[in-house]
């Protein structure tokens, strides 16, 4: 069983920063992606930042330049440093992890989500 658990969230005035941090805990056999996704009021979820094991970050257009997504592979923790903030980044932000466990001798690979963390940016 594998748990992701979201810290971070809150209310900042817009310009302010947050950091948003999501460690995977439970019977990981290897950690493939980890990532942030978010979804606002009547909008679909959509992809903010992710980082593959091993590769580079890619970010959303819209927080390029502003966000910084960073891993601790001993921690099993994924972090979003999240700077310069603007209304529209107002949302409920999801970490999301692809991670392989063990299972009967084998390995299985699943798509985890965590509960979730509400970012809300006053203007």
């Amino acid at each position: 069983q594998v748990q992701l658990v979201e810290s971070g969230g809150g209310l900042v005035q817009a310009g302010g920063s947050l950091r948003l941090s999501c460690a995977a805990s439970g019977s990981i056999f290897r950690i493939n992606a980890m990532g942030w996704y978010r979804q606002a009021p009547g909008k679909q979820r959509e992809l903010v930042a992710g980082i593959f094991s091993g590769g580079s970050p890619n970010y959303a257009d819209s927080v390029k330049g502003r966000f910084t997504i960073s891993k601790d592979n001993a921690k099993n923790t994924v972090y979003l440093q999240m700077n310069s903030l603007k209304p529209e980044d107002t949302a409920v932000y999801y970490c999301n992890s692809v991670i392989t466990t063990t299972h009967m001798g084998g390995t299985v690979t699943m798509n985890y989500w965590g509960q979730g963390t509400q970012v809300t940016v006053s203007s």
